[in-house]
């Protein structure tokens, strides 16, 4: 694969070196969801599936940029000046817009590059997975500016430069954990990330005999801007009504035992249902990584198990696809585990599969799930990788 990037990057951009090469990760939270903007914990790690990526500097001040993944059409290629990078694009080349917020918000934070950058990207995360594409590509391309242009942007800055890119250049409001756990992600283990002060900590992800599988619903996220907005409203409601009685900065601030205490505060049973997902589930993650950090599978298993019922019951935010491929997984053998992953709506199951029932697995979902649905889903074994950075070719 890195010969072929080489050839196509020489072709292209008229050289004839060997150019750095560098990998940054997907990422799949395992549990903890819909909590970083509550001020919880998240607990995802980064994948083995991500994008690549070639580069060198050029003569001039500009950014060159290439995309194998559009090989050949007009998506695939686009050139910028430095200077004349001052908004996101618009149009069929949406994917230039991650690159150029990376360019735009390292100088606006004043960083000065000393040479133009030529950047051949080549990926293999499925598309509308939930896997952290962009971020990936935000990552990919801080390390980048910072090796070739002697930048020294720690992986901290690169997370938070990534998605700073995102929410004010391209956007997209998001959290900060798709950005960390794909800059900070450490191979064998999960991040433990505290979404309000940014501390972290790693548990080791220690699997002995079981592989982590996603499955995707084939369902394109329709994570609608609307309903996922309304979610944190209520989140934000439950969580002023009971500021009005205890002092609290934010829902995750909160046990379970209190949220029950507190309760009565809040007068909307619906908006108590998404806080009392909010708080269970910060408690799941902590629990999450002092059972992986025991050894303790089958207690993290439990867990993954009792996140997808709280995502389908309290927050709301699954569908029937996947609380279909989620239930099936509960009922295999060999199954540690198994939730849906990502912002809902569509996507991901992550699951927890003995490697001896693998082939199982995949095979009796696969064909319940398209006999049911209609629609084939799609299996893939990862596992945990480091973050983003120079990749040996």
């Amino acid at each position: 694969m890195i010969n072929t990037m080489i050839d196509t990057f020489n072709s292209i951009f008229g050289t004839s070196s060997k150019p750095e090469a560098f990998f940054s990760p997907g990422r799949v939270n395992l549990i903890g969801e819909h909590t970083d903007h509550e001020g919880g914990y998240v607990f995802p790690c980064a994948i083995d599936f991500g994008i690549y990526a070639l580069a060198q500097k050029n003569s001039g001040h500009s950014l060159r940029l290439y995309s194998m993944n559009f090989d050949g059409s007009y998506d695939s290629a686009f050139e910028i000046a430095y200077s004349d990078i001052h908004e996101k694009l618009t149009g069929s080349r949406t994917w230039v817009n991650y690159p150029l917020g990376i360019a735009h918000t390292l100088t606006k934070h004043g960083y000065a590059f000393s040479s133009g950058l030529d950047i051949l990207y080549s990926g293999n995360l499925p598309d509308g997975a939930g896997l952290s594409s962009s971020a990936a590509l935000e990552v990919l391309t801080v390390k980048i500016f910072s090796e070739l242009l002697g930048l020294g942007i720690d992986g901290v800055k690169a997370a938070l430069f990534s998605q700073e890119a995102e929410n004010n250049f391209v956007g997209m409001h998001c959290g900060i954990m798709d950005q960390f756990a794909v800059s900070m992600g450490k191979q064998n283990h999960a991040v433990l990330l505290n979404c309000s002060t940014l501390d972290y900590s790693y548990a080791p992800l220690e699997l002995g005999d079981c592989k982590i599988i996603i499955t995707n619903s084939n369902v394109p996220h329709s994570l609608v801007g609307s309903e996922y907005n309304l979610r944190r409203t209520q989140c934000e409601a439950a969580l002023a009504d009971i500021q009005k009685v205890k002092p609290v900065k934010c829902l995750c601030d909160l046990t379970e035992h209190e949220l029950d205490e507190y309760a009565y505060c809040v007068k909307d049973p619906v908006t108590l249902r998404r806080a009392r997902h909010a708080v269970s589930e910060n408690a799941r993650a902590l629990n999450a990584a002092e059972a992986l950090k025991a050894g303790d599978l089958a207690r993290f298993g439990r867990l993954m198990n009792a996140s997808h019922v709280s995502l389908r019951d309290n927050y709301q935010v699954t569908i029937p696809e996947l609380d279909m491929l989620a239930g099936m997984a509960w009922e295999l053998p060999g199954v540690v585990g198994s939730r849906m992953t990502g912002g809902g709506f569509g996507g991901c199951t992550v699951s927890i599969v003995e490697c001896g029932h693998v082939e199982n697995f995949m095979n009796v979902i696969g064909r319940e799930y398209e006999a049911k649905t209609g629609r084939k889903a799609s299996f893939y074994t990862t596992g945990s990788a480091d973050g983003a950075g120079r990749f040996s070719a």
